[in-house]
């Protein structure tokens, strides 16, 4: 079932064009990756996934809903959560607070944290007092993606969650999302650059270059020498 399809979307910063026709289809329970180099749009993309980018043609649609017209928050309470690059979280604030913040998403009156987080991401109970900019680089990542999980979101859109992040972390990460994907039902639109990451834990992958999707087609076919060197080699 298709829960998220993005149709024809161009967009611009000022009169520079950024997307160009972008066009593709994210199904339930599914990872998608989309992968490219620095600089082909692939942020410009999620953000206007999220409202925070207008885009002047072509429509994104949650549910069979036209969202590209809605404000962020309205596209965050109607199931689609956001995970930026940088990870995002409120560094002052303490991880129990972060978490709470993620919550409020659900528009529910009693604001707390669902104990899937905590299965997912134990180190958050744990530091649960703590304040969330004395965290490690992974730590701080295994936050943004519970505070996302917070929202009991349909579509988490994560931006480049291996930066700064050790490889025997990026690791779980992946596996964790794998699961994530399994017993929560939701699906993940991953931007991503680390190929081991984009490529273990993706069913389909997209390519990105100069605005426009270049390729699609399942992990094993993105591991083709001419594809990585034409499109993806720095």
């Amino acid at each position: 079932m298709t829960i998220l399809q993005v149709n024809d979307v161009h967009a611009t910063y000022g009169h520079v064009p950024i997307l160009m026709g972008i066009t593709f289809e994210l199904q339930n329970k599914e990872i998608l990756t989309i992968l490219g180099r620095n600089g082909v749009g692939k942020t410009t993309l999620m953000r206007v996934l999220m409202g925070l980018v207008k885009p002047y043609k072509g429509s994104v649609m949650l549910d069979g809903k036209l969202v590209s017209h809605l404000p962020t928050h309205i596209i965050a309470r109607s199931g689609m959560s956001y995970v930026p690059q940088g990870r995002g979280i409120f560094q002052k604030l303490t991880v129990g607070e972060n978490l709470i913040v993620g919550s409020r998403a659900t528009m529910q009156a009693k604001v707390t944290t669902p104990e899937v987080v905590f299965t997912y991401f134990p180190v958050l109970k744990q530091r649960y007092n703590q304040r969330a900019g004395t965290l490690s680089g992974g730590e701080q990542q295994m936050l943004a993606i519970g505070r996302a999980l917070c929202g009991k979101p349909r579509i988490i859109i994560l931006d480049e969650p291996s930066e700064g992040i050790q490889p025997n972390t990026v690791r779980q990460l992946g596996e964790i999302m794998i699961e994530i994907v399994k017993t929560m039902q939701i699906s993940v639109l991953l931007v991503e650059q680390n190929l081991d990451l984009a490529l273990s834990t993706a069913n389909r992958c997209i390519i990105m270059d100069m605005g426009k999707i270049v390729y699609q087609g399942i992990p094993r076919e993105i591991e083709d020498e001419i594809l990585v060197k034409k499109y993806l080699a720095v």
